[in-house]
């Protein structure tokens, strides 16, 4: 098959609109030799002459006729095809986002961003997956559109961006003898009994390293996935909890605990997001993204009033 020429068609589809050179190839911006060259290939290609004159105009052949409805669907085809993506609306898409959401915004960021969207695109539905040992297949692998939380940095395959900065606290239930010390002293810190939250099990981390400095150490008395059920334990019995200032307080109010600072220093906790470069482009999942990125925003201003 001899090779044709695709920008013809586009040529083509002028030619028969405007029944003139001059007027084809003002519509395409360019000049009238260079459509006059396009309709001398046309016609070769086509084995007629497609235009004749008629006087002062050009008047199309019977199989220019033929021809027209079928080459305008064709270019019209081709031009939406390489148009900037606009069939979807993103405020007006039908979608589901499959979500890996930490579950201590469950009670502060999950309940607004499902409200926000309600108004701001309401064809789009999320899906909570459970929280992965391995965060980057899920991603990869297309399991998971979004992951917020506690973003691994570094991770080359991803996109990611951080949200808000937190900074980590102490928490008991009322009546465990901490809640009542005027000070946490950290040899009383570290006397208490402690729950740790842990996705992959592990019981020790920076708080152990920063007591094994002063000469202490913990005993653990759990280690548990979530944040909600370390919480749950420590308003059921005496053992001393880690969570976030700001994105834990509508549960810690909710369960009735007390915080203290936690005595020893600590890097404080930074949640993000990260996405597959499959998505970055994708316009519904850009809004899912902003509005994420405002709604994150809005929940860490109202922590810090």
């Amino acid at each position: 098959m001899d090779y044709i020429d695709l920008n013809l068609i586009e040529a083509l589809d002028a030619l028969l609109a405007e029944n003139s050179v001059t007027k084809a190839a003002a519509r395409l911006h360019t000049s009238a030799p260079a459509m006059s060259r396009a309709l001398g290939r046309l016609r070769r290609t086509f084995d007629d002459p497609l235009l004749v004159r008629a006087g002062r105009d050009l008047v199309p052949t019977p199989r220019a006729l033929e021809l027209r409805g079928e080459v305008h669907a064709i270019a019209s085809r081709a031009r939406a095809l390489f148009a900037p993506s606009a069939t979807a609306d993103p405020r007006t898409a039908v979608r589901v986002f499959d979500l890996q959401v930490t579950d201590m915004l469950s009670t502060t960021f999950l309940p607004r961003l499902l409200d926000d969207l309600r108004e701001q695109a309401p064809g789009i539905s999320l899906r909570l997956r459970p929280e992965n040992l391995e965060d980057t297949p899920a991603l990869r692998e297309g399991l998971v559109d979004l992951e917020i939380g506690s973003i691994r940095p570094g991770d080359t395959e991803v996109h990611s961006e951080s949200l808000v900065t937190e900074t980590l606290i102490g928490v008991v239930r009322p009546d465990h003898p901490l809640a009542k010390a005027r000070k946490v002293t950290p040899r009383r810190f570290a006397d208490a009994d402690h729950v740790v939250v842990s996705r992959r099990g592990r019981a020790h981390g920076p708080i152990d390293e920063q007591l094994a400095e002063l000469g202490l150490s913990r005993r653990v008395a759990a280690v548990v996935p979530t944040f909600a059920s370390a919480l749950f334990l420590a308003s059921e019995t005496d053992v001393v909890c880690i969570a976030p200032a700001g994105l834990a307080r509508r549960m810690l109010d909710a369960l009735g605990l007390r915080t203290f600072p936690i005595p020893v220093e600590l890097p404080s906790v930074t949640v993000g997001m990260a996405w597959h470069p499959r998505n970055h482009h994708d316009r519904t999942h850009q809004l899912l993204r902003e509005r994420t990125r405002q709604i994150m925003a809005a929940v860490a201003g109202n922590v810090s009033r």
